[in-house]
């Protein structure tokens, strides 16, 4: 099909013609005099990103999975509690990941379109005299339903119950679209991959630890080799890898580091603010509803959207694909065929997302919904119109 390919699923996303362009080069010798200034550039403007002088920048060729067992086996040893709350998709895998690790996980239930409530932390955490809970696992922004946790409260809820639990967050679909402050925050362990606000292919495990969980690596027994941090953070220290690195990867990694910090943390919040909302106006205009039921707590990288009762969201998902060229994301878990989900992070604009609306609207009617075209794609355009010519002031 000719025109380009709508990739508007929430990761991976588009990736710039300046980071392909960065990563078209020979493969250089991952053991040569070049790789230093390369891995020092990368390790400092990740810390940026990640708004830490903390925290320690921890790199491996793998996926965001990779990086969820390697913030495990170097914090939680096989017999440790650990807590853990279902409020999607994600957030169960990685629970899943950390019982089948030999974690004893508390997987605490919640409905999916709603955050992890911080009075809950808190009350489970004060219950727990005994302080066995050696480890939080929250998802801060949650993939497949569209929901930002309140990071900043649960750290709080944590230390007004005095637990001394490490708080272990999935920032995949959040960091580098929505503010994300490890220090300020206290988070001991963060992690991503680099197929979504980093506008990278997938591919590179990114994580981002304290000091609490490097100590706490020195004691755990989970067995580990090529998760095992320690020798990771030696060698990259000195600007190499304990084991092959994805050398064209760490360019393009580079690349989207600059394009991050020339727009400025602020900016690239900003848009993707923006952008969500207008793909918010869009869905309620067209008559559809948004899975996320706490406007507080939208996220600002995707939207889940909620079909009719009797209408099938794969379709919708179906028909955009093959008549249109335009990838939508699936509902998934105990979400598929009631939700589709709209990415909108990472390398996009304005005209990108009205052209996404408008497939959105064309795929819907495809599939059966009945919705009025063009009532989402003008309110999209109209939000967007007021963010660059205020409305007058009335006298």
């Amino acid at each position: 099909m000719p025109g380009r390919h709508f990739l508007q699923i929430p990761g991976p996303t588009n990736v710039p013609d300046r980071i392909l362009r960065a990563m078209d080069r020979p493969v250089p010798d991952h053991r040569g005099p070049e790789l230093p200034a390369l891995v020092g550039e990368i390790l400092a403007g990740l810390r940026q990103i990640f708004q830490t002088t903390r925290g320690e920048i921890v790199l491996y060729p793998a996926s965001g999975t990779g990086a969820w067992e390697a913030s495990l086996v170097n914090t939680v040893s096989p017999g440790d509690r650990v807590l853990a709350f279902n409020i999607g998709h994600f957030s169960h895998l990685y629970a899943e990941c950390a019982r089948r690790l030999g974690a004893a996980v508390d997987e605490i239930d919640l409905p999916w379109n709603d955050g992890v409530p911080s009075q809950r932390v808190h009350d489970i955490l004060a219950r727990d005299t005994g302080r066995t809970y050696k480890a939080v696992l929250v998802v801060h922004n949650e993939t497949s339903t569209g929901v930002t946790s309140d990071l900043k409260a649960i750290r709080g809820a944590m230390r007004s119950a005095d637990h001394p639990a490490l708080l272990l967050v999935d920032v995949v679909s959040a960091l580098g679209s929505i503010d994300f402050r490890f220090d300020e925050w206290e988070v001991d362990v963060a992690l991503t991959g680099t197929q979504k606000g980093l506008m990278l292919p997938p591919g590179m495990a990114i994580l981002c630890a304290g000091p609490r969980a490097i100590e706490a690596a020195a004691r755990v027994t989970a067995p580990r080799y090529f998760f095992d941090w320690r020798p990771v953070l030696e060698e990259t220290r000195r600007g190499y890898f304990p084991y092959t690195p994805a050398t064209l990867m760490l360019y393009g990694l580079r690349e989207a580091v600059r394009m991050l910090l020339e727009e400025g943390l602020a900016g690239v919040f900003a848009r993707h603010r923006r952008l969500a909302e207008g793909v918010r106006r869009a869905v309620a205009a067209s008559g559809l509803t948004v899975l996320c039921r706490d406007p507080a707590l939208y996220s600002n990288s995707l939207t889940a959207v909620v079909v009719p009762e009797h209408a099938d969201a794969d379709a919708v998902v179906r028909a955009g694909a093959q008549r249109l060229n335009l990838a939508l994301g699936t509902g998934l878990g105990r979400l598929k065929g009631k939700a589709f989900r709209i990415g909108h992070l990472g390398a996009l604009n304005e005209l990108e997302v009205l052209a996404t609306i408008a497939g959105v609207e064309m795929a819907c009617v495809m599939a059966g919904i009945r919705l009025p075209l063009g009532a989402g794609l003008a309110a999209c355009q109209r939000f967007f119109m007021e963010q660059y010519i205020p409305a007058p002031a009335t006298t």
